[in-house]
């Protein structure tokens, strides 16, 4: 049975309950995630990728509304990002990182190397490498769109009390396909 509060439908709003079989279609939006599930358990499984959803709707709308005011996308925010902590990094490992079509980088890439928010250096041992940088406007932008963000996180982490932080890298790691989980690790722990 699903329940849709009145004045609109959004994903927020919908709440799954267990059949009269005692099959869960997923989770009742008021729990607090206190429940006791194994680790294994079906029902907690779909509880989690449920709030991963509902976690990665809420991380990424303060950022997109920064964004859209400057008319750019989730994939300029990536762009920007991961240059930003990576300055010097090349095309082709930014595409490796984002996993993206060439083309659909080309466009983002160009427009904001065009904005001014990244520029390219042509490699010193290979000349056809570009290099990208971050531009002090570019810089900004990141940080702008990291601020909120930052703020989220550290909130929750300091309801989650001194482990907390461990044991949510520890998880999210674990998400990770294994054979990307030293890269992801690698580029996430740079400061």
């Amino acid at each position: 049975m699903v329940t849709i509060e009145a004045k609109y439908v959004n994903m927020a709003d919908i709440n799954f309950v267990t059949t009269a079989a005692g099959r869960s279609s997923g989770i009742d939006a008021g729990s607090d995630g206190a429940g006791a599930h194994s680790a294994t358990d079906e029902r907690a499984v779909f509880e989690l990728i449920e709030l991963l959803f509902f976690a990665y709707r809420d991380f990424v709308s303060d950022p997109d509304e920064i964004l859209g005011r400057f008319n750019f996308g989730r994939a300029h925010h990536r762009v920007v990002h991961f240059v930003d902590r990576n300055p010097g990094m090349t095309v082709a490992e930014l595409l490796d990182i984002l996993r993206i079509t060439k083309q659909s980088l080309g466009r983002v890439l160009r427009e904001l190397i065009d904005e001014g928010y990244i520029s390219q250096t042509p490699g010193e041992a290979d000349r056809r490498q570009r290099l990208l940088h971050t531009t002090d406007k570019g810089h900004a932008l990141a940080a702008s769109l990291a601020e909120p963000q930052t703020r989220r996180l550290r909130a929750a982490l300091e309801q989650l009390g001194p482990q907390g932080g461990e044991e949510a890298r520890r998880f999210l790691t674990l998400v990770i396909d294994e054979r990307n989980r030293a890269e992801a690790s690698r580029l996430s722990r740079k400061t």
